[in-house]
């Protein structure tokens, strides 16, 4: 492999035939990449953006965009969010836009912003119990236990 740079580009050769040519860039520790030229793997990884998944969460219903948003911005880079994201988007294949949109509301009222949580509910068929009409479990009769009558 040999490397030929002028002021304004670099070109890279393997066995005397150019394979790519690129504009140089003269900032430290900046890249420049032409997408072709990437792995199909980072092709695809190189498609996702913000705009990307929160369009598509907002073609679903609303509710799955709030949640996407949540998940965006509880990390500390945005990035971090894709993979959570993109496990998201595939729970629309697998399971419907109805009971993503229902996941979705669910753990928006627990306040849990993760793929696992969504993953949770689906495989717990969780979305289909309504929220607010969930049983209230009593609390077990237990000598350390006050209940609401000594409050009064």
């Amino acid at each position: 492999m040999k490397l030929l740079y002028t002021k304004s580009t670099v070109e890279i050769y393997y066995k005397y035939n150019r394979i790519a040519i690129h504009p140089r860039n003269y900032k430290p520790y900046i890249y420049t990449t032409i997408p072709e030229h990437l792995a199909s793997t980072h092709q695809f990884v190189a498609q996702w953006s913000l705009v990307r998944f929160i369009d598509w969460a907002s073609s679903i219903d609303e509710s799955v965009a709030e949640y996407m948003m949540q998940i965006i911005e509880s990390r500390n880079h945005t990035e971090q969010a894709y993979k959570s994201c993109l496990g998201i988007q595939g729970f629309e294949k697998k399971v419907g836009k109805e009971r993503l949109i229902n996941a979705c509301r669910r753990a928006f009222d627990y306040k849990i912003y993760n793929f696992k949580t969504i993953q949770n509910i689906l495989e717990n068929n969780l979305d289909h119990i309504d929220f607010e009409q969930e049983p209230q479990q009593e609390l077990p009769i237990h000598g350390n236990i006050r209940g609401k009558q000594y409050y009064n």
